[in-house]
Parts: C-alpha cells; structure tokens; sequence
C-alpha cells in the first residue's frame, strides 16, 4: 500500500479504522501522517446510509474518538469543529472495507450503503470521484458478489499475492 502510485500522488486520503475481522490500517494511518498528507476518517450516521469524511489531526486524536455500537471508533456528533472532506477540497485516494470482492471491481459491504452514497457525493464534488481501493485478504476474493445498481465499482482491490 505504501508504495503504491495512487497512494504516493495522493495528498488527502481516506482512510476506515479497521475492525477485527478487516485488514488493519493503523501502519497506513500512521505513514499518511509521517508524509505529511491529510487524513479523512468515516462518520456513520445510525438510521441512515449517510457518511462524512471527517478529519483526523493526528494517530493521537483516534483515542479521542467515540466507539459506537457497531464496535467502531468515529467522531462524535457532538464534534462539530472537524473538516469534512466534501466541503472542502474533496478526496484523491478512498481506502475502503468490504466483507467479500471479486474480481470486476464488485464490493460486498455490509448492507447499508454508506460508501455507495459516498461516492455519489463525492462525483458532484468539483474534484470528481476519487480513486477507491480495497484492500482484502485472498479469502475475501470470489468470482462474483451480489450487487444492485447503486453500487459502485471500487477502482482497484489490494490483496496478499494479488
């Protein structure tokens, strides 16, 4: 990942804090502040298929984030004063999750949209859609996942061996 063309070029970057069951992100999160870039974590809204991209400041600042009920760590919505990367200068690069891929691009998620509402968020942002990659195990690779016609491809899936 960390070498990785789109990931170099990139300055503001997105970026999930990974649960258990996810590749881990802390070392990405980490480099993205070494290299001086700026770093965008997702906030769900309950209820909804919403999410912002909301700034980190720093690794530090994760333990001052708010653990949900769904077990991840995100910004409160009591935190107001966070940059939010659309109302600003937009995303070039989105590290995203998934549960299953295949290999056309297609992503599982877990059900409820918020990274396909995104991303249509993101295409009427004067930056245009920013490049998505995935990144999985080998095990999450299959030969075709279910999707319905608001889903969006992600542009790249990064995997052991790939």
């Amino acid at each position: 990942v960390l070498g990785h063309p789109k990931y170099r070029e990139s300055q503001r970057i997105a970026v999930f804090l990974s649960m258990p069951d996810e590749i881990q992100t802390e070392e990405i999160i980490q480099d993205i502040f070494k290299q001086g870039k700026e770093c965008f974590i997702p906030r769900y809204k309950p209820q909804s298929n919403h999410m912002d991209m909301l700034k980190l400041l720093s690794t530090e600042d994760i333990s001052s984030l708010a653990l949900t009920s769904w077990n991840i760590l995100q910004p409160g919505d009591d935190d107001t004063a966070r940059e939010e990367a659309l109302a600003s200068g937009g995303l070039d690069l989105i590290f995203m999750p998934g549960l299953g891929f295949d290999k056309k691009g297609n992503r599982l998620g877990r059900g409820k949209g918020y990274y396909d509402t995104y991303l249509e968020r993101c295409m009427k942002h004067p930056k245009g859609k920013p490049y998505t990659i995935a990144l999985a195990f080998r095990e999450q690779i299959c030969d075709s996942v279910p999707v319905a016609e608001n889903d969006v491809q992600v542009d790249e899936i990064l995997y052991e061996d790939c």
